[in-house]
């Protein structure tokens, strides 16, 4: 889906050409979140590229030199489709397909048409749409000329001709126009014989483009309510709605692209009874667009929607920082923050406000909205209308100063005077730059008088507690201060080493490093801020922003040793079933007659003797059917391995390691199987935990079956004669921590029996296939 926005969006009609190249892909993040890292961009921009050049007959502008070079000082800029005065996003182009495209400008008739109308007088009732982002004038290119002969089947379509075999040239130009699907809603009932409608079905032609059901476009929305007996959903479609259910279920939870909530749900096992969906409020969305004649020196804020996506949000930051100039330094420090959050289709549902109320210690928007001295406007059904200043809203890990019956509706983000001498900046650190958590971030914001002296001053920070936090500390000792000067550095450094002194047992380890990103990240600030207001001059490399550049390299397709296999460009067995969607899943498999589903039950101890594992509380209605564990197969046959079985199936009697499995609980579905594992009763008796090599060297806790890499004088154990020989002698130790490794894909089987040859069909998988 996001190569086909992209290569759709990638089409100029100027100049009929389609801009394509590795900076969409590899800088501008359009494709991220969808990368196999052991495929790479590459394989992945020549495949775009033949969609294009093949499959749409299209042509690829050629790249000027250097446009795909960002500038150094700030991030790649990400394009954005334009934008109307209300802040919709609104595509205006066509994506060039020779078979027409829904945004192509409407066909008119000429002056020899019999009807002499032209096809732009008809009501967009039957016009193609892609949907309700893109301008009204586009809305009709679907609409076929009136002189067109049509067969109308039974559910009031009316279908073209494929796409290759439709196309024909205008007589003034080379533009190639094509008849799209048409829809209507007025059609005659169908034909009948002998009380049996008879229809004329038009072949489904695969090189015809949808078009957006009309119907729908005429769907007006209605509240929603829908659940069991254990869990509700409710969807408002007006705030009023929405205070009202929030008054009468203060607890229930609200969810907008549910990019947090789904990760409580999945990993964190939460449970919300009442879950109420926000999304379709349209008095939560929007952003406050100032009009291009409109005096820029008048806006004293910028609002945003609570419901307003992080990618409106990031395009909306992107444009207006370019007019503010200086001023709109503080959403120029939104954009840079939203560029690496997640993904790209994480930002097109996500919420500002739900990334606010989330309240992570790690944000990457927090700590800029409590730097700039953001405010929230709240709304609840009992208190009304009412502001929460950012600075009181956080008041502990994850748990915020909102009012349980109370929602935001929209975010208040104050702007510097115009001609003052104010910057602002953010920074995160991670691992890696995109798509990662941070370890680290921070929002600093400073304001200089005509002397140079710092006036205000704010230094937010995330990672450093269990709530974004100001350095206070720091920030008091730095007011009144000359900001071009090596004394303010230091003494800030030097009250940040205070403020922030961690403790190695600090939740989230890496407390030393921590404690230097937060020095380090203030040590940047003040260069860039000399830089920015021209107090002096620094070395360039001290605020030069690291970015991933464009991959570099080429592929020789021609080996000259290629033999009949060995050296020969094979293709995966399954590659062409998975890239055309075609390849089959264990969840895509039909379900089995009595299929039932197994969950694991696993050990959260390290090492522990099981007491006692009650499956009672698992096994009912609605949970489990039943379990398999120890005593469910032979003794001798619990034990399995490679080489030396001597690994359990199932815990017997101790446990060794966490996640080690006890048994397994049946269901008639999976959700079933999974509340029932963690319902099941484990009693344990901790027993020591061996968790680093000192540990168990000191326990003489050894692998016995060795595995040492042996060469030369060494696989005779001769190695005390050759010590004197050599010329130096190289001993130490080296330490390696444990390895974070980010979760791949998931493991299933569907195992079917064969009650006549007592055999089973095992359909198993490492990647879910």
């Amino acid at each position: 889906m996001s190569l086909y926005a992209l290569i759709r969006n990638s089409y100029d009609p100027v100049t009929k050409e389609f801009h394509l190249s590795a900076s969409d892909i590899e800088l501008e993040g359009h494709l991220d979140g969808n990368l196999c890292r052991c495929t790479g961009y590459k394989p992945i921009l020549q495949a775009a590229k033949t969609f294009i050049t093949e499959d749409l007959k299209g042509k690829i502008a050629a790249l000027k030199e250097n446009a795909e070079v960002s500038s150094e000082n700030e991030c790649p800029e990400i394009s954005f489709p334009t934008e109307n005065s209300q802040g919709v996003v609104r595509g205006n182009f066509s994506c060039g397909r020779p078979g027409g495209c829904c945004r192509d400008p409407v066909k008119t008739k000429t002056s020899g048409s019999p009807s002499g109308e032209s096809s732009s007088s008809k009501l967009s009732d039957e016009s193609s749409d892609t949907g309700s982002l893109e301008h009204s004038h586009t809305s009709e290119s679907a609409t076929s000329s009136p002189d067109e002969t049509e067969t109308t089947a039974a559910s009031g379509a009316s279908y073209s001709k494929s796409i290759k075999s439709n196309e024909k040239q205008s007589s003034g130009d080379n533009r190639v126009e094509e008849r799209k699907t048409q829809t209507r809603l007025d059609v005659p009932a169908p034909k009948t014989e002998s009380g049996v409608p008879q229809y004329n079905f038009a072949p489904y032609s695969p090189n015809t483009e949808l078009i957006f059901p009309p119907a729908l476009r005429k769907f007006e929305q209605a509240p929603l309510f829908y659940g069991n007996s254990t869990h509700v959903w409710l969807r408002p479609i007006n705030l009023e709605q929405l205070l009202l259910i929030k008054d009468a279920y203060p607890s229930a939870k609200l969810v907008g692209g549910a990019s947090e909530v789904q990760v409580e749900v999945r990993f964190k096992n939460s449970s919300f009874p009442i879950s109420i969906y926000v999304s379709d409020i349209e008095e939560l969305r929007g952003v406050d667009h100032p009009s291009p004649d409109r005096n820029l020196d008048t806006i004293k804020e910028v609002i945003l929607g609570a419901n307003t996506s992080l990618s409106e949000v990031e395009s909306f930051c992107k444009h207006l920082s370019k007019r503010l100039g200086p001023r709109g330094s503080i959403l120029e420090a939104i954009r840079k923050q939203l560029r690496y959050f997640a993904g790209r289709q994480i930002r097109n549902v996500a919420s500002l406000a739900g990334n606010i109320v989330t309240a992570s210690p790690i944000s990457d928007i927090n700590p800029v909205l409590l730097a700039c001295g953001a405010s929230l406007l709240l709304q609840s059904k009992s208190k009304g209308k009412f502001k929460l200043e950012m600075s009181t809203f956080f008041i502990g890990y994850r748990t915020t100063a909102l009012p349980a019956d109370a929602v935001i509706t929209h975010i208040h983000i104050p702007l510097p005077p115009p001609r003052v001498r104010e910057i602002t900046k953010a920074y995160k650190q991670a691992k890696r730059k995109d798509d990662d958590i941070a370890i680290v971030t921070s929002a600093f914001r400073v304001r200089l008088d005509e002397q140079g002296l710092v006036s205000e001053i704010s230094l937010a920070y995330g990672g450093m507690a269990p709530k974004t936090v100001k350095a206070k500390s720091t920030m008091k000792g730095l007011l009144g201060k000359k900001w071009h000067s090596s004394t303010t550095l230091d003494g800030g450094m030097s009250s940040l080493a205070q403020e922030f002194d961690l403790s190695f047992g600090v939740p989230g380890g890496m407390a030393t490093y921590r404690k230097t990103l937060a020095m380090s990240l203030f040590f940047r600030f003040w260069h860039e801020v000399i830089v920015d207001l021209e107090l002096g001059e620094v070395d360039p490399d001290l605020i030069k922003e690291i970015h991933r550049g464009i991959s570099s390299g080429s592929r020789d397709n021609y080996n000259p040793h290629e033999q009949r296999v060995v050296g020969k460009q094979i293709p995966h067995l399954s590659a062409l079933k998975q890239n055309t969607g075609e390849a089959q899943y264990v969840d895509d498999m039909p379900k089995q007659d009595r299929e039932l589903y197994g969950v694991m039950v696993l050990s959260s101890r390290a090492h522990a003797k099981l007491v006692e594992v009650d499956w009672s509380p698992a096994l009912g209605p609605g949970l489990a059917l039943g379990y398999v564990d120890k005593h469910s197969i032979p003794k001798e046959a619990n034990l399995w391995g490679s080489v030396v079985k001597d690994e359990p199936f199932f815990a017997d009697g101790e446990v060794l390691s966490h996640g080690q499995p006890i048994g397994l609980v049946y269901a008639e579905t999976a959700l079933q199987a999974q509340a029932a594992a963690r319902a099941v009763r484990i009693v344990y008796e901790n027993l020591p935990a061996i968790l680093t090599i000192d540990e168990a060297i000191e326990a003489k806790s050894f692998f016995k079956h060795g595995k040492i890499l042996k060469k030369g004088v060494a696989i005779e154990d001769k190695m005390d004669k050759m010590w004197p020989k050599c010329d130096r002698i190289f001993e130490g130790v080296t330490r390696i921590g444990g390895q974070e490794h980010f979760y791949l894909e998931t493991n299933a089987s569907l195992v079917i029996p064969n009650k006549e040859d007592k055999t089973f069909e095992v359909w198993s998988s490492t990647q879910n296939t």
